[in-house]
């Protein structure tokens, strides 16, 4: 069935798996799934929500079984998650948030090794994926439907255009190997250097403004694949997934996927913000503030420029390109991004009863409170020693089982 753009969504959501007492990471992902599909298996269907796994051991991800509304979803997510949990905790596990584990050091990673295993065997031997960039990493993926050539034109160029500020809303990743990076969006710093060997594999992080899908195959994938060739004689890297752009095109399922969200911790915070993100996508491809033709001049590498210092920077981050204000319908002069997206927040979602009501607090939070890596900073300080940062790994798990709407929030001072 094909999908209009905006009538449905899909949403990915990676978690960790740690020891319920120390939390390391505990490469037990494939006994979950075999404890509940009878069988090991990289896929299992839990209702609304599926759960699977990719490349690293200790990671599962939960994503909807089918495109579907963002309301409600939340909850659905918030109960599978629950029963994941449920059943690790049998196994002196749970699950964990937050876009990276402060703690985590490389040598503890297991490469999955049983479907798809000979992929990811070609990633380890190209990139070597004990690294960080490979096997610490937990993001929220947003997948956006079109139907057509010129609806991929208006969501690509729409997603494009904001993908700087994602961070700001979502960055939750500033310890890793028990230190402050000086990064809120650590993540992203590391992801864009994971595949360094091919650089065209993840390019600027965002994407070229094209506009259909033969000129994103000659513009995008045909030169990754033609890079990575000679070091991929069996040619099994040769697919659209081999693209790791901030959003990339999945043309096999006629999507859209932005990926430089880190993982929140709570299903409710990452619908809460992928609720934005898609009134603010929408109002981009309409050309509510701009033509389509302003999107496309937005350059590239100034769009990496300011996506990175939002990552560092987060809420924080001065937004210094007047043509990018413009396109959201703001004045042309620098401007904090909270206050961005505080505007762009009061102007498309003015009334927050029309809004899944799981959804307003914790956007609110987030609105008010910054980031989810700026509360944790202010939770543990910038210098935190270990048994710190292992309570805020206790913390931060509590707020993934379903209840009301549970959220991380900074400590009175």
């Amino acid at each position: 069935m094909t999908l209009c753009a905006f009538e449905a969504f899909g949403v990915e959501i990676e978690y960790m798996v740690v020891d319920d007492r120390c939390f390391h990471v505990r490469p037990v992902v494939d006994e979950l799934l075999r404890r509940h599909a009878g069988q090991i298996t990289g896929d299992f269907a839990d209702g609304f929500v599926s759960w699977s796994n990719e490349l690293a051991l200790h990671v599962i991800e939960l994503k909807h079984s089918a495109p579907s509304a963002l309301t409600g979803s939340a909850r659905e997510f918030a109960a599978s998650a629950g029963r994941a949990d449920a059943t690790l905790r049998t196994m002196g596990c749970r699950l964990m948030p937050a876009g990276m584990h402060p703690l985590m050091e490389p040598s503890e990673f297991v490469r999955w090794p049983h479907d798809c295993a000979d992929i990811y065997a070609a990633y380890d031997r190209i990139f070597d994926c004990r690294g960080h960039g490979w096997s610490n990493l937990q993001s929220c993926h947003l997948n956006l439907p079109f139907k057509d050539d010129a609806e991929f034109a208006r969501v690509h160029l729409a997603a494009r255009a904001l993908l700087p500020l994602l961070p700001a809303l979502s960055a939750a990743s500033p310890f890793c190997e028990g230190r402050d990076t000086g990064w809120l969006d650590w993540r992203i710093e590391t992801y864009r250097h994971n595949q360094a060997r091919v650089p065209s594999i993840v390019g600027a992080i965002v994407p070229e403004p094209v506009r259909s899908k033969q000129e994103y195959y000659d513009t995008i994938l045909q030169p990754i694949w033609k890079a990575i060739a000679p070091l991929d004689p069996e040619g099994l890297l040769q697919e659209e997934w081999l693209n790791s752009r901030g959003v990339v095109a999945k043309f096999f399922r006629d999507s859209l996927e932005i990926r430089v969200l880190d993982c929140q911790e709570s299903p409710f915070c990452d619908f809460a913000i992928c609720l934005l993100v898609v009134e603010v996508l929408k109002a981009l491809a309409s050309e509510r503030w701009v033509k389509l033709d302003a999107l496309a001049k937005l350059p590239t590498q100034a769009l990496s420029t300011q996506l990175l210092d939002v990552a560092k920077y987060g809420d924080q981050a001065i937004v210094r390109m007047p043509a990018l204000l413009a396109a959201l319908g703001l004045p042309p002069r620098e401007t904090k991004a909270a206050s961005v997206w505080r505007w762009l927040a009061d102007t498309l979602l003015p009334d927050t009863s029309g809004v899944d009501a799981d959804l307003a607090r914790p956007l609110e939070n987030i609105l008010q409170n910054g980031p989810l890596a700026r509360r944790m900073l202010l939770t543990v300080g910038k210098k935190p020693d270990r048994a710190a940062l292992q309570r805020l790994c206790g913390s931060l798990a509590d707020c993934v089982v379903p209840g009301l709407p549970p959220m991380f929030v900074p400590p009175r001072r």
